[in-house]
């Protein structure tokens, strides 16, 4: 499987709410790190830190949430992918860097229009 596969598996799972089959595509030692300066952001060890300290609060934090994929770019162990995110409370862009070993995600940023994604918090 290529690495654009591999990640594009990781939405269709997010989008089915598969976090099971999700957590299965990240490196054991995964980091992931999200931009900002709002109570979601900084730097999460692990998938499982990442699901119970982020993925858990998307429905409470943003009702509605949908992420839809822009566009796509994949060059040897990196995958970008642009986003954009709407929930009742937001509308915004997104972009997604990867970089995965092994054909797991190793490194996983998250860069949004953070004020946005701050306001919808606090909104």
């Amino acid at each position: 499987m290529q690495n654009k596969d591999v990640v594009l598996s990781g939405y269709q799972a997010f989008s089915e709410g598969d976090l099971d089959g999700l957590s299965r595509i990240f490196h054991k030692k995964a980091v992931i790190k999200v931009n900002g300066d709002h109570k979601r952001s900084g730097e999460y060890k692990g998938f499982a830190d990442w699901r119970d300290n982020f993925l858990v609060h998307l429905p409470n934090d943003y009702p509605n949430f949908n992420l839809e994929i822009q566009h796509l770019v994949a060059e040897d162990d990196r995958v970008h992918v642009f986003v954009k995110y709407t929930a009742d409370n937001l509308n915004a862009n997104g972009v997604h860097m990867y970089l995965l070993e092994g054909g797991l995600e190793k490194e996983f940023l998250i860069f949004d229009d953070s004020q946005k994604m701050a306001a919808a918090l606090e909104g």
